[in-house]
């Protein structure tokens, strides 16, 4: 089991904190996993295993408890009194009403309460009116590849990225590293899972075939500027009519099961929020050679991909930067620091070089900028852009 140090070590800091964490994340991520590593913390710390109560209601053995009023009844009969409690509540999105258990125990001053979900919808529903400013969201993604890198500590940095990118950043498919088709099978069935159950049967939607295609354009698109009406007139164009308005509701669907993420862009000049022209990153770059095969990546923009969910991992906010004419791939906000980051997968061309400096040198301000390439060089620095291995990047060197 890879520990989850970042993710665990933010749980340790909230504990006994009068707010509900809700940890989020895509399936299969490793949020019961960070659960069952706190729980083992708990008890080693002196907590006893009656003041735990943990209910998961992806388990048959739970689902008498997905009524909320028996299950609050449940756990309210199990707290030990004069002592904290420490509930965890996994996928707790499968309980109807859900939230008005969880609000129920968290006004209990004995409760230190966890909550686990799926869909980022949970957080903008009733939950998030109830429990306004009273609970803290954690977003999980799969492995980093400096975690994924503990499992494998004889690779090289170069193989370790290139098994990294071939199969798939989730904590099981290291168990699964011996048949690259049972890594393949594992995450078919991952990705069906989440568009029949998290999307599908919850937006009672009767076929999903244009949202698998709408998927799959996304996947190709990595990195792209697109908007909503492109997708949808290449699609209409391929003989795939679809309006303007699914595309919109099919996108939410899938960022909501955390399958993608939309950037949005910020000028920087003009220090203002763009609507028009987004960018699209998968959870996991695996999914791209799962739906479009191998022959067909584009290792610039899986590299992008890569570098924009560690900039996440690291607690940035991120847009696509304009500076004229000129386009930066990420601006990250973190705080009151500002940085500028440029992702290529080689500048050994120079005009590749003089291309990829001259959208971070078109920036007038002195705040931090990086060109990150898989070039093997340490450090360089280029009139004070600073130009960085990715893998060195990644691995935290």
């Amino acid at each position: 089991m890879i520990v989850r140090e970042e993710y665990l070590n933010k749980l340790i800091s909230l504990k006994d904190k009068q707010l509900i964490k809700v940890v989020t994340g895509m399936r299969r991520s490793g949020k019961s996993t960070l659960f069952t590593l706190y729980r083992d913390y708990l008890l080693s710390n002196g907590v006893s295993s009656r003041q735990i109560q943990f209910y998961n209601f992806e388990d048959a053995d739970n689902e008498e408890l997905s009524d909320y009023k028996v299950l609050h009844e449940h756990i309210k009969a199990r707290l030990v009194k004069n002592k904290m409690n420490y509930i965890f509540l996994d996928e707790v999105q499968n309980v109807p009403s859900f939230e008005k258990a969880v609000d129920s125990l968290f006004i209990k001053e004995n409760v230190d309460l966890y909550i686990t979900g799926s869909n980022a919808y949970m957080l903008s529903g009733e939950l998030a009116t109830l429990l306004s400013g009273r609970y803290i969201e954690i977003q999980m993604q799969p492995l980093s590849l400096k975690e994924y890198s503990t499992a494998f500590p004889n690779l090289g940095a170069s193989e370790l990225f290139r098994q990294y990118i071939a199969n798939s950043s989730f904590p099981y498919t290291i168990e699964l590293i011996d048949d690259p088709k049972n890594v393949r099978d594992y995450l078919d069935g991952l990705y069906n899972t989440v568009i029949v159950k998290d999307i599908s049967d919850r937006k009672k939607m009767t076929d999903t075939r244009q949202l698998k295609r709408v998927f799959r354009f996304m996947a190709d698109n990595i990195g792209n500027l697109v908007s909503i009406k492109k997708i949808s007139d290449t699609m209409s164009a391929d003989k795939q009519d679809i309006s303007t308005h699914t595309v919109e509701s099919y996108l939410s669907y899938l960022e909501e099961s955390f399958l993608l993420y939309s950037v949005p862009r910020y000028d920087i000049k003009g220090k203002d929020y763009l609507r028009t022209g987004e960018k699209y990153y998968l959870a996991d770059v695996a999914f791209r050679s799962l739906l479009l095969g191998d022959k067909k990546q584009d290792y610039g923009h899986v590299l992008e991909n890569i570098v924009y969910l560690e900039l996440r991992r690291r607690g940035y906010q991120i847009f696509v930067g304009k500076s004229g004419n000129q386009e930066v791939d990420f601006v990250a906000f973190k705080g009151a620091d500002t940085e500028y980051y440029q992702v290529a997968l080689s500048v050994l061309d120079e005009q590749t070089l003089k291309r990829e400096l001259g959208a971070l040198e078109s920036i007038a301000d002195h705040n931090p900028k990086f060109l990150i390439t898989l070039d093997p060089f340490p450090v360089t620095s280029h009139n004070g852009i600073k130009q960085i291995n990715a893998l060195d990047w990644l691995l935290q060197k």
